[in-house]
């Protein structure tokens, strides 16, 4: 699989693609663009929708999405970025 650059992660980001670490240890490890993030929260007893502006996401390797995901030093500096197939 080709190894790429962070700044290569991000625009494969911006195209719609998932990408990863090469080193990532958990099994479908990613993070991807959410771009359309609406949640329903409570609110004082009422329940509203609420919008967020885009928002790079990571699939974890408990098989849940965290919203909010943000880069180290270590992943900007990084050459071993893959987009997962």
């Amino acid at each position: 699989m080709e190894k790429i650059n962070f700044g290569a992660a991000i625009e494969a980001l911006k195209q719609g693609k998932l990408v990863r670490r090469e080193g990532w240890n958990g099994k479908g490890m990613h993070i991807f663009l959410e771009d359309r993030f609406t949640a329903l929260i409570n609110m004082g007893g009422r329940k509203l929708a609420k919008k967020y502006e885009p928002v790079i996401c990571m699939w974890t390797a408990q098989q849940t999405t965290q919203p909010g995901w943000l880069a180290s030093q270590a992943d900007i500096l990084a050459e071993d970025w893959q987009i997962v197939e």
